[in-house]
């Protein structure tokens, strides 16, 4: 039998260090609690970073290979991260918020599931989030947009693809407005203004975009919080009673196995780790999986559902230029979820800088054209490709869920298995919403448009948030219903998908359970940025 080493005892114990868990150690650390992070990849400085393409792929999630099924794949490898910040690494930086009707879905529209909070409770969170890591936009040119604090920073500017494909959206009488980015468009807290160069996918060596590197981890790491990378948690301890938590086991990159205790563990690994976690730690006294007496942790499972819509345009377009994420947004239809068949809010997220080749690449959007065909089309498209990307909203099912495979990892633990299909109604949104998206890039002047494939775009849901034990996996703060002192921390809590890109969220979402942890009511004034 394996010897288990059994190591200190912390206050706060954080598995991931990814978006969500950053924030929660940081905020542990400033308030004086011995803070330890366990995070399974690599560690990573922002020194490290390099703007290139391979480079890119390098963030993307590299553990415990995850098994997909359904008619729309939730795209695991692609949509989480590895090491050090995680998925939120290489995040685009798209920081919208949820609308006020994102949250009562089950209420309102008689499908789905509703949140335990309202978007007022999240409102001077996300106020607090984008006025330390600072968000550039136009508050007033988005009229969608829910109440808040104004952006700290200007918008980015909006270059020649921008600017031509606006005049595709004026001309079919809709608005767009600067996205909401979470890139510096001036120096902001001593962190370098954006260069516009197209790489945010690959890091963003000099901090202009709030990853966690730049962000939360680092202050985190400067209030004494303790980081340990290569470290893979295998099994959530318990006491006798089954009630509380007693810490952790993990394996370090030798396969050596650790137990650390603390009194607060909080479970940031994002969706599907965290309920393949709570999965794979069953025991006597949870037979089923951790908190899964009603067979709720892994289901309501939920991915953005997006296409992408290209056109070349006779005027030049400069598409190397700018943010991955975009230039411009159009949330006009969101307010609307109910469209015959179709179901469901969108928003459009339009002129994302693209590269040559590689995954997000302009040669990968026509994989029909090769040969000498594909030179010339390289040739223009380089300088008068357009773009922009659909993403909708999905629908909470029970049947879309995370499940344990039986296959295992290189330490025993059986993978993840993850089903996802969408509802006729989703598909409907989806369709309709390309159609117009073909449209808008006519009237733009694109004389032969074309949609990439319809992919998974985000991980949400898998330990849904409630306020009932019998209906969700965790109250409104993330604590575990079946045990006092585990917190889920993450996209995993969402009971609805919305259709913004969800980091921000993620953010509010975090610094809320960090402040209920300390016993605070209200936003706490400690910043770790200041």
């Amino acid at each position: 039998m394996q010897r288990i080493s059994t190591e200190e005892v912390f206050d706060v114990l954080v598995v991931g260090s990814g978006a969500a868990g950053s924030v929660i150690a940081a905020q542990m650390a400033r308030a004086g609690k011995r803070v330890l992070v366990l995070e399974s990849g690599p560690a990573r400085q922002m020194s490290d970073l390099i703007s290139s393409q391979i480079w890119a792929r390098r963030l993307k999630w590299s553990g415990a290979p995850v098994e997909e099924a359904g008619n729309l794949p939730i795209g695991h490898n692609f949509n989480a991260g590895w090491g050090s910040g995680g998925s939120a690494l290489h995040q685009f930086a798209v920081w919208p918020r949820l609308h006020e009707n994102d949250f009562k879905l089950k209420s309102d529209y008689g499908k789905g599931l509703d949140w335990p909070i309202e978007y007022d409770d999240l409102r001077p969170y996300y106020d607090k989030v984008q006025a330390e890591v600072g968000i550039s936009g136009d508050a007033t040119a988005e009229k969608w947009r829910p109440p808040g604090q104004k952006y700290p920073m200007a918008p980015l500017p909006v270059f020649a693809q921008g600017r031509l494909i606006d005049k595709g959206f004026v001309a079919r009488g809709m608005t767009t407005a600067p996205i909401p980015l979470a890139i510096n468009s001036e120096v902001y807290r001593g962190r370098k203004a954006c260069l516009y160069d197209g790489w945010c996918d690959a890091g963003c060596p000099i901090g202009a975009l709030a990853n966690p590197l730049a962000t939360y981890l680092t202050w985190a790491v400067e209030a004494g919080a303790e980081i340990r990378n290569e470290a893979t948690v295998v099994k959530v301890l318990h006491d006798t009673s089954g009630r509380t938590a007693t810490g952790v086991e993990y394996c370090d990159a030798d396969g050596a196995r650790h137990r650390v205790h603390a009194s607060t563990v909080v479970l940031a690994a994002f969706a599907v780790q965290n309920a393949r976690l709570l999965l794979a730690s069953a025991s006597e006294r949870h037979p089923q999986g951790l908190s899964n007496k009603n067979d709720l942790v892994g289901r309501y499972l939920m991915t953005h559902p997006a296409n992408s819509i290209y056109g070349i345009f006779n005027d030049e377009t400069q598409p190397h230029l700018g943010a991955t994420g975009g230039q411009l947004i159009n949330h006009d239809h969101y307010s609307q979820k109910e469209k015959g068949k179709a179901f469901g809010s969108y928003q459009w997220l339009i002129a994302n800088a693209l590269k040559p080749n590689d995954l997000l690449g302009i040669a990968n959007t026509r994989p029909d054209i090769y040969g000498a065909a594909l030179d010339d089309f390289m040739r223009k498209a380089a300088t008068h490709m357009g773009n922009m990307v659909f993403v909708g909203e999905d629908l909470a099912l029970a049947e879309n869920r995370i499940e344990l495979s039986e296959h295992k990892d290189d330490y025993g633990v059986p993978l993840a298995r993850a089903t996802h299909n969408i509802q006729d109604s989703t598909a409907a949104l989806a369709e309709a919403a390309v159609a117009e998206g073909l449209a808008v890039f006519k009237a733009a002047g694109a004389a032969d448009p074309w949609a990439g494939p319809r992919i998974g775009m985000h991980i949400m849901g898998g330990t849904v948030m409630g306020e009932h034990a019998a209906s969700s996996v965790t109250n409104q703060y993330g604590r575990l219903h079946e045990l006092d002192n585990v917190f889920i921390a993450g996209p995993g809590l969402f009971p609805s998908s919305g259709a913004v890109n969800p980091t921000f969220t993620i953010h509010a979402l975090a610094m809320r359970t960090a402040d209920h942890i300390l016993g605070n009511d209200t936003p706490s004034n400690s910043s770790p940025g200041q």
